[in-house]
């Protein structure tokens, strides 16, 4: 769980004047996290300079506008550098986790503001045990820099007092080993030795990285050796920000220290918990950075070592659905490392919440449980506290302002069991075969997806299933065969697109790219500009950029073929898909230009499965066509578990279908029957309603939460409008009760009856004459009732319950009887009350096959 998004530092500039009056830009300050940070700019004289601060409005729904900070901001000191620094070397040098360095490229200095590395001299041998230096230089003018390294003094959050203590060393694997075997060890000593593993405790979660930058560990020095393949000592002056050789080669070393950390990260961190875990029979889930970026290292490359790689996705308000990109690409982030390294189960940290504590019910999560599934996860792990020791109070214990708030004292706690089913359901189907996909996406080096797509979205045409890949699986997993990008994960592509991020890329990923080309993968996107790295062959990296883009310095044009593969140089992939004539997997024609949908698509031996979303809150009518034929499609519907037939034409090696999606709705349009049909048309259906159940509705309260026994209300209206506190105030379970007058000639042939609630707040269980018919969680809030319903009088009973908002406000009016327990108080006594109960019209329905 990580709760820093939203919040911007200030815009800050330097400015200079000759005259005081008159300023003039010298250079902006703004981009690093960390608290001391430098920028490079051209040489500057003046009489005086100055530091400009400028407050920048927080986005309308962050945390930071919600919670707005001062408008003070100190300065400790400001060092203007007489002589040449490298640009922004903190973040260059991962004292913090900054993305998109790449943009802040250190200015290009003479060779007299450039360090000689054959002027640097390791004194480390003359140093003596107290710290002194005996050491005699030579003529001329000597800098000593002495480095050294400590503790963050970083603790492990949120913990218990008991449970709280230093993070340990996240670079070396032998800490990291006896830190979990320590940690493991003390719930065995608790649970007993044959309640660890499959028999009880089976998983750990690693959440999402909270615990700061670390950026040395003590056998740094070989480390980068061994994996970079030179020495760095003569390069460690452009830690602390010294230009060595030339600005240029400072930022590449830079970057090799940047890559040999993220290496540390991924194997001796991550890679180690996997593998403590796996010697003591256990499994894990893992996340990474979530939003942003929280580590130097790249996300797919740490949760390749998760059994079960875990992504994010937070809730915003009930009713408010905005695009979350950064979320979207934490979650397909570990869909894609579940595709190719062949996880197939892809985990997210799921509905997540920071605002309306406890207002939170089945509709208002769907769309963001939905969105997971679209971005390929699989397996929802709800984000919940469930200690909840006190029995008698509720809603009770919590993790302060973080929800979900899914336990047993949740008003709908009892109800909950349609809306588990669906994500049970949908879960289900979204493991079986493997992914349909035919992009992966790669997306560069040096920073991770969730920082490159925090705000935007990949350039990846509607239509098509996409994975994003990363440098390692690039080099070390992916094949070709028959033209197809292969992974062990059994996924096969066909097209490598290239983001314009990775235009800088290492000789490894280009060779990896060249070989893959070699073998038959088709392949589009720029030409890579440079390669970051000083241990690199540039000169190879020229030849083998040129080979596959063409010459020049540009993107890159025209479709070069080498081996048995194509390169679309400077295509997007949407441009490469219609020259290579493969057509969007699925499409859709609808009624109104503002429907939307999203699907996913799961390959089977014999059987396609997609999952077809409505991402509006309107009615969806369209005609969708899916690259399948010689099935015949039906509809799933995961919220009843429910199968119907479908119309369908096939033409051009594609099936078309209509479909009608409900706000929000889902369905799963499933082809696993052969046929030789090319055209189907499905019975239809016709809707009328009989009667609406108008007048006084009957409803009764539980004992014990301030609501009167029983009331009758004269129509229906929600509860937050009575003028009796005990019902305007109310949450929980409310009964309503009605008899309704159902005359024979409504029986009828192919007839079904539904009852139809209209709108509830927010959910209901409803009985037909004492017979359960199940609870509706989401509109269109309606029960086939045919079964349970007679001639003549019919009881109908409706369970309806809200949440506990409007309780917790009631609790802060003057002089109020409190009946909730929580440990925080989010609401007032003049906070909006919530719509609640039934609100109708209810009605009767037919539901007549023509």
């Amino acid at each position: 769980m990580a709760y820093w998004r939203g919040f911007r530092a200030p815009d800050k500039r330097l400015e200079s004047s000759n005259d005081g009056i008159t300023f003039r830009l010298v250079a902006d300050l703004n981009g690093s996290k960390f608290p001391e940070h430098t920028t490079s700019f051209p040489p500057a004289t003046a009489r005086f300079f100055r530091i400009v601060i400028q407050r920048v409005p927080a986005p309308e729904d962050s945390e930071a506008a919600r919670n707005p900070s001062g408008d003070d901001y100190e300065i400790e000191e400001v060092a203007l550098h007489p002589g040449a620094r490298v640009n922004r070397f903190e973040d260059k040098a991962a004292f913090t986790s900054a993305p998109d360095l790449y943009g802040y490229a250190s200015p290009t200095v003479g060779p007299d503001q450039a360090i000689a590395k054959s002027d640097v001299i390791d004194l480390t041998a003359k140093m003596h045990p107290d710290g002194s230096l005996d050491w005699t230089p030579p003529a001329g003018h000597w800098v000593v820099l002495r480095f050294g390294y400590s503790l963050l003094g970083i603790t492990n959050h949120p913990a218990t007092a008991e449970a709280t203590g230093l993070e340990v060393d996240k670079l070396n694997h032998q800490y990291v080993k006896n830190y979990m075997e320590k940690y493991l060890q003390s719930y065995k000593d608790t649970v007993g030795p044959d309640w660890m593993g499959k028999r009880g405790i089976r998983y750990v979660i690693n959440d999402s990285w909270e615990a700061g930058s670390q950026n040395w560990t003590d056998d740094m020095i070989q480390q980068f050796r061994k994996r970079r393949g030179y020495d760095p000592t003569p390069w460690l002056p452009v830690l602390t920000g010294h230009i060595v050789e030339s600005a240029a080669a400072s930022d590449q070393f830079l970057w090799d220290f940047r890559k040999t950390i993220a290496d540390l990260i991924a194997n001796e961190h991550y890679g180690q918990l996997e593998a403590t875990l796996h010697q003591w029979g256990m499994g894990h889930y893992g996340e990474s950075h979530e939003g942003g970026r929280a580590f130097v290292a790249d996300g797919m490359e740490v949760k390749k070592f998760n059994e079960v790689p875990m992504g994010a996705m937070w809730t915003q308000t009930p009713g408010v659905n905005h695009i979350q990109y950064g979320f979207n690409a934490d979650d397909r982030e570990s869909a894609s490392v579940a595709h190719i390294y062949g996880q197939n189960l892809a985990a997210a940290e799921s509905m997540t919440a920071a605002a309306a504590p406890f207002a939170w019910y089945p509709a208002a999560l769907k769309p963001t449980a939905d969105q997971e599934f679209l971005n390929g996860i699989n397996r929802i792990v709800i984000h919940e506290s469930a200690h909840q020791p006190l029995i008698d109070k509720k809603p009770g214990l919590t993790l302060g302002p973080f929800g979900q708030w899914f336990n047993r004292n949740e008003t709908w706690a009892d109800q909950a069991g349609a809306w588990v089913d669906y994500l049970a359901r949908t879960s289900y189907l979204l493991q079986q075969g493997r992914f349909g996909a035919d992009l992966l996406y790669f997306y560069g080096e040096d920073s991770n997806l969730t920082a490159i797509f925090e705000n935007k979205s990949p350039d990846v045409p509607a239509g098509y299933g996409f994975d994003y890949v990363n440098a390692d699986a690039l080099i070390h997993v992916l094949g070709v065969e028959n033209g197809q990008i292969t992974t062990p994960g059994l996924v096969r592509y066909r097209l490598l697109g290239l983001d314009p991020y990775s235009r800088h890329m290492s000789l490894p990923v280009l060779r990896a790219i060249d070989k893959l080309v070699e073998q038959g993968a088709v392949v589009a996107g720029p030409k890579p500009i440079d390669d970051p790295s000083l241990a690199d062959d540039h000169a190879e990296f020229q030849r083998l950029s040129d080979q596959l883009f063409g010459p020049g310095t540009g993107i890159g044009s025209g479709v070069h073929s080498v081996g048995k593969g194509k390169v679309y140089a400077g295509q997007t992939p949407a441009e490469a898909f219609r020259a290579m004539a493969v057509a969007p997997d699925f499409d859709y024609a609808a009624n109104s230009p503002e429907t939307h949908l999203e699907f996913l698509h799961r390959r089977l031996p014999g059987a396609d499965i997609y999952f077809v979303d409505n991402r509006g809150d309107h009615d969806a009518d369209v005609k969708a066509t899916f690259r399948v034929a010689g099935m015949q499609p039906k509809l799933w519907y995961a919220d009843s578990g429910r199968v119907e037939p479908v119309s369908f034409t096939v033409s051009n090696g594609r099936t078309e279908t209509p479909l009608h999606l409900e706000p929000w709705g889902t369905v799963f349009v499933v082809f696993r029957e052969p046929t030789q049909l090319t055209s189907y048309t499905a019975p239809a259906h016709a809707v009328t309603a009989l009667t609406t159940l108008s007048g006084s509705w009957q409803v009764t309260f539980p004992a014990n939460w301030g609501a009167p026994p029983s009331v009758t209300l004269p129509s229906l209206s929600s509860w937050s409008d009575n003028s009796d506190p005990g019902v305007k105030y109310f949450s929980g379970t409310g009964t309503y009760t009605k008899t309704l007058t159902v005359p024979a000639n409504w029986f009828a042939a192919k007839t079904r009856l539904w009852i139809d609630l209209g709108e509830v707040k927010n959910l209901a269980e409803v009985e037909v004459n004492g017979k359960p018919l199940g609870v509706v969680w989401h509109a269109p809030y309606r029960v086939d009732a045919t079964s349970a319903l007679k001639p003549g009088e019919n009881q109908i009973t409706l369970h309806v319950t809200n949440a506990w908002v409007n309780r917790m406000i009631g609790d802060q009016q003057p002089n109020a009887t409190k009946f909730a327990f929580t440990d925080v108080e989010p609401y007032h006594a003049n906070s909006p009350l919530l719509p609640s109960g039934l609100l109708g019209p209810v009605r009767l329905l037919a539901d007549k096959e023509q």
